[in-house]
């Protein structure tokens, strides 16, 4: 069963005939044939951890999944507001249950996209912050539900440019091919038996030009226009605060404000004492890679891993 945003969609990896495959068809693809594995996205575009929680996990019971992957949290860090025990107590749930039921659980950290987007600082930073502690949740709940785990954020090749589509925020059908692989190997290493790991080449022609302004004439643009009203205004203040912080060398302040919250939010996840490799550092640097989409509003699921 996959669960998460448009990522997990498969947006950016386009098929000839139309519609999305993405890295979980793949992924799927390595494990087993149609007839021996069934393959369930429920992955929706613009979804939240919130959104996973309420609306994608529920049909997990009817689904008996043996497989799941969840990938979610980076729309969470582009919405105006961010409530950090919020997100955290949602991907503990979700975690939790998937494995109280039985099923091995696949989590990965956020890439961080700064090294992509080429922003400035003083934008980069602030969601650089909101990206580490999402990541820092998501590694002590992996520890703790003992997951399969993979660090996206600390891949090198993740930062190809070539990995990602036009529109910079969600992977091309390289960089799907990357995470599946990535995701196939992680499994493989913990007794998920493979057919063979995903080629790493791409088997469909990358968009022409033509193709990829038009994309983002239309869902690009459409993109930029929803977050300008809900990310925007917030993200012009914390841009300002870090402004004028830096200004006044009280940069650090900022830092130790989310390592507080952090720490406290990760004492009660990890239900003990912080790892120190899990505590902030005093200096953040990138920014996180935006992943989205459409609003889930109106969005269909279509289809977690589970063998037949």
């Amino acid at each position: 069963m996959a669960l998460g945003d448009s990522v997990t969609v498969g947006l950016g990896d386009p098929m000839p005939g139309g519609g999305w495959r993405g890295w979980a068809r793949l992924l799927a693809d390595s494990i087993g044939t149609p007839g021996e594995v069934e393959l369930d996205n429920l992955a929706c575009s613009g979804a939240l951890v919130r959104d996973v929680l309420t609306t994608q996990l529920p049909r997990a019971p009817a689904l008996r999944p043996t497989l799941a992957t969840v990938l979610v949290g980076c729309n969470d860090t582009l919405r105006g507001r961010f409530d950090l025990a919020a997100v955290a107590a949602g991907l503990e749930e979700i975690v939790t249950r998937l494995r109280d039921a039985g099923v091995l659980v696949l989590t990965a950290t956020l890439p961080d996209p700064g090294m992509m987007l080429r922003i400035p600082e003083t934008v980069r930073r602030p969601l650089a912050r909101r990206v580490h502690a999402i990541n820092s949740v998501l590694e002590c709940v992996a520890n703790g539900r003992n997951t399969v785990h993979v660090d996206l954020a600390g891949h090198p090749a993740l930062y190809d440019r070539r990995m990602w589509g036009v529109d910079r925020l969600h992977p091309s059908e390289r960089g799907h091919r990357l995470l599946a692989r990535q995701f196939a190997g992680a499994f493989g290493e913990n007794g998920v038996r493979l057919r063979a790991l995903p080629d790493p080449e791409p088997a469909n022609p990358e968009p022409t030009l033509w193709e990829s302004a038009r994309w983002m004439a239309t869902e690009g643009t459409g993109w930029v226009v929803r977050r300008s009203r809900d990310l925007l205004p917030q993200l012009t203040g914390l841009v300002l605060g870090e402004y004028w912080h830096r200004l006044r060398r009280r940069g650090p302040a900022l830092d130790a404000r989310l390592e507080a919250e952090l720490d406290a939010v990760l004492r009660r996840v990890c239900a003990g004492p912080v790892p120190c490799a899990l505590r902030p550092p005093q200096e953040v640097s990138g920014d996180v890679r935006p992943d989205c989409g459409r609003s889930p509003r109106g969005c269909r699921s279509t289809t977690g891993l589970r063998n037949t």
